[in-house]
């Protein structure tokens, strides 16, 4: 048998389509799979990021080639400015663009909605499922947490989780300074559902996908929460 090269095996990937979505509410490009979706995720950047943030691209890319539409949206401060960190009095707005993105993509599958993001988009992300539970997401997808600010563990970023009430998959590398795996598995024990880490070795906080095959990983423990908590 002839062997793959990794060129043949990424042709072999089903095909995707990739549009953009601008609306008043709504910056988003959306990776679409050909034929049916399994399901839909929405992902937010972290603080220092936008959409087009490599680890959301690499996501989206590989979630995209199995069966999942996979909506990048850009959250509402970085629409107001291309660059700087959000401010945390502009953060209810930040997951009121979540609530947009949503509502814009809930019907674009059949399977379930996935919400979360990388860092500052997963948290704001989360803290808004928090507030909306299922009528916003029936789950949560969250990379890179940031569980406390570097070198505080003191201040734990904890407080709403126990209010989540749907599945959580948290993908956390094991040199993130943002909080040890082990301080992550006590937080989302604090969650009122289904909870998954999955610990990617010698990865620190940005989960670099040029250095290791993170968005395979994820994408394989996607995979595997879903057939888990969906049956999909």
């Amino acid at each position: 048998m002839a062997a793959v090269t990794a060129e043949s095996a990424e042709s072999e990937k089903p095909a995707t389509t990739i549009t953009t979505v601008e609306t008043e509410d709504v910056a988003a490009d959306v990776h679409r799979p050909d034929g049916a979706p399994r399901a839909t995720i929405v992902l937010a950047h972290g603080a220092g990021g936008n959409r087009d943030a490599v680890i959301l691209r690499a996501l989206a890319d590989e979630l995209s080639s199995r069966g999942y539409v996979v909506a990048r949206i850009d959250l509402p401060y970085r629409r107001r400015r291309p660059k700087g960190p959000p401010s945390p009095s502009t953060s209810p707005a930040d997951r009121d663009g979540i609530r947009a993105a949503c509502a814009r993509f809930r019907d674009e599958s059949d399977g379930p909605l996935f919400v979360g993001g990388h860092s500052y988009g997963g948290r704001q992300a989360s803290m808004a499922v928090a507030e909306d539970g299922t009528d916003l997401a029936d789950g949560l997808l969250l990379s890179s947490y940031p569980l406390h600010p570097p070198g505080k563990p003191d201040r734990l970023r904890t407080e709403h989780l126990p209010s989540i009430t749907v599945p959580t998959l948290v993908v956390h590398g094991s040199t993130d300074p943002f909080g040890t795996t082990e301080e992550m598995a006590d937080a989302i024990g604090l969650i009122n559902a289904p909870t998954r880490i999955v610990e990617l070795e010698k990865v620190g906080h940005d989960l670099n996908p040029k250095k290791k095959p993170t968005a395979q990983l994820t994408a394989d423990a996607v995979d595997e929460f879903l057939m888990e908590e969906f049956r999909r």
